[in-house]
């Protein structure tokens, strides 16, 4: 993130980047209307970035979801293709540097893959007092 950058303008550069570069196509439902602070959303990014990455690299999906949204809980972020899924053991180090970088933030990540209908990863990272 560039300095006094917004988690929603890193986010939408890095779609719309991603985008662009990969032909698969974003649908944003949600960006986080306030902002967080700077540790959590580089790790947000991270994650997201990781995620994007996996999209293209084994999903075989034309679309990915995507929303990330700030609450009274805290913050979450989903991320949802219609790709060719995988089994969920067989995670790799992609999976592992996603939850690493939600574990750094007082997080966790959950990956929810159907074999043929697709993947949605969740990170959350609740509000602390």
């Amino acid at each position: 993130m560039r300095g006094g950058e917004s988690l929603a303008e890193a986010l939408e550069a890095c779609l719309a980047d991603w985008s662009q570069r990969t032909g698969i196509n974003v649908e944003v439902w949600a960006l986080p209307a306030t902002d967080v602070p700077s540790r959590i959303a580089q790790g947000v990014l991270a994650a997201m970035k990781e995620a994007l990455a996996n999209v293209e690299t084994h999903s075989g999906a034309d679309t990915v979801s995507i929303a990330v949204t700030v609450g009274k809980g805290g913050l979450r972020m989903t991320v949802s293709d219609h790709g060719q899924g995988f089994a969920t053991a067989k995670s790799g180090r992609g999976m592992a540097r996603m939850r690493a970088a939600f574990a750094e933030i007082g997080g966790t990540l959950s990956v929810n893959s159907v074999r043929d209908e697709g993947t949605t990863v969740t990170g959350v990272v609740p509000r602390r007092g």
